[in-house]
This record gives C-alpha cells, sequence and structure tokens, in this order.
C-alpha cells in the first residue's frame, strides 16, 4: 500500500477527531465569535467531549476502510476471505497511520495554531 493511499483513507477520520479543539480555531478565524468564547468552546469540547470526537474518528476510518475494499471489489464474504492478509494489513496501517496523524495534527498543528491565536498556552 502506498503512502499516499494511506493519507488518502486516514485524512478525514483525523479532522474528524480533531474538532474538538479544530472548531474553536475555525471559529475565531472566521470571526464567528470571541477568543475567550472559542477557547471555553476548546475546553469544554476537548475536557468533556474527547472521546465522541475519537469515536467519531474510528468510525470515519471504518466508513473510509469499507468504500475503499468496496470500490476494489471486496464486497461479499467470500472476496474478504480471499483478501484476508489485505484487508488485516491496510487495517493495521490505517489504524497506526490515523493514530500517528491525529497525535501530530491535534497536539502539534492545532495546538500552535491555537497559541498564535492565544486561545491557549
Amino acid at each position: 500500500m502506498k503512502l499516499k493511499e494511506i493519507l488518502r483513507l486516514t485524512w478525514i477520520p483525523v479532522v474528524g477527531a480533531s474538532l474538538c479543539c479544530l472548531s474553536s480555531i475555525v471559529v475565531v478565524i472566521f470571526g464567528l465569535g470571541s477568543v475567550t468564547f472559542a477557547s471555553s468552546l476548546a475546553d469544554s469540547l476537548y475536557g468533556d467531549y474527547k472521546w465522541i470526537f475519537r469515536g467519531i474518528g474510528l468510525f470515519l476510518l471504518i466508513i473510509a476502510l469499507t468504500l475503499h475494499f468496496r470500490k476494489k471489489g471486496v464486497c461479499t464474504l467470500n472476496q474478504a476471505k480471499r483478501h484476508r492478509n489485505e484487508i488485516i494489513n491496510t487495517l493495521l496501517l490505517t489504524l497506526i497511520a490515523g493514530v500517528l496523524g491525529y497525535v501530530f495534527f491535534l497536539y502539534v498543528v492545532v495546538h500552535y495554531a491555537g497559541v498564535w491565536l492565544d486561545l491557549w498556552a
């Protein structure tokens, strides 16, 4: 599996899982609220609901993998049994890439964007 294909499968789930903090940045950038409101929104979403957003990211990853294999012609259980090794390898690679992408995107990219916007220190 190519790196480009893995990134194509995992970028939407990573962004979906990061929406707990990314939404406050979007609020400030588009002028939909003040920095104080966005900061409190990020605190409440990340503090109380982070596992819901992580679950949404996992759900989006499952949907992306399902669509990926349906597009490749793996639609029945017999076809899935024949492609078992490919499915397991793809699942593991995308899960690892998704977790690493989530950690990097949320704790590096979104964090420093929030620091730049004075949302959190």
